[in-house]
């Protein structure tokens, strides 16, 4: 994306957000992103390129929390999380047991993400809800969603491949339909004055891994 459409997709995903679906138009894009007006239209001339630029954004800012290309490292062997993954303070560094071995490395690497994305990242999930629940109503929106979310389901499979899952496919649609139930409820259900800490992510994703695994 060049500057001026990553400051378009960024001013959409912030609408949608902070007002929902009815609050995203062209207008409120221009307006909300500092621009001329017509400039979201010279960019996204329907609603349709409009949202797909939104889903387009939220797939790059969301592989900015952790991308495939950290989940293909793992699962490619590398063992433990790079220093970008793991953050670059103190507090963010894996600390639980068996941070050395190969499940150890998975653990710190997706409770940091998990936990980074929940305490930081909050209007991006939002964003996200309202982009998903649109999809359902817009086929061509739905095929657009689900080819971008490609890049994160792909290498998450790899990843469980590579732990020795005997049915990667499956366990990997578990581990995402573990981690989607737990941030919307974190996000915008019962949960949202409640967020988990790192250790609590990690001992659920170890729980979640061992039963899956077998070990």
């Amino acid at each position: 994306m060049t500057a001026r459409a990553e400051l378009i997709a960024d001013a959409a995903l912030a609408l949608l957000a902070e007002r929902g679906m009815r609050g995203l138009t062209h207008r409120a894009v221009d307006e909300r992103a500092g621009l001329p007006q017509g400039s979201t239209s010279n960019h996204a001339r329907t609603r349709q390129a409009l949202l797909e630029a939104a889903v387009r954004r939220l797939a790059d800012r969301e592989a900015q929390v952790i991308g495939p290309e950290e989940l293909g490292a793992m699962a490619d062997g590398d063992g433990e999380p790079s220093t970008q993954a793991r953050g670059g303070s103190g507090d963010e560094r894996g600390r639980g047991e068996g941070g050395g071995d190969a499940l150890g490395a998975l653990l710190d690497t997706l409770a940091l993400a998990l936990h980074r994305y929940l305490t930081r990242h909050g209007d991006l999930l939002v964003a996200r809800y309202e982009l998903a629940l649109e999809a359902t109503r817009r086929p061509e929106l739905r095929t657009f969603y689900d080819e971008t979310g490609r890049r994160f389901r792909e290498p998450l499979t790899a990843l469980m491949r590579a732990a020795g899952s005997t049915d990667p496919e499956r366990h990997a649609l578990s581990l995402v339909a573990w981690c989607e139930g737990l941030m919307f409820s974190c996000a915008a259900g019962a949960y949202h004055s409640a967020v988990p800490g790192r250790e609590e992510l990690r001992s659920g994703f170890e729980e979640l891994l061992r039963g899956m695994l077998g070990r």
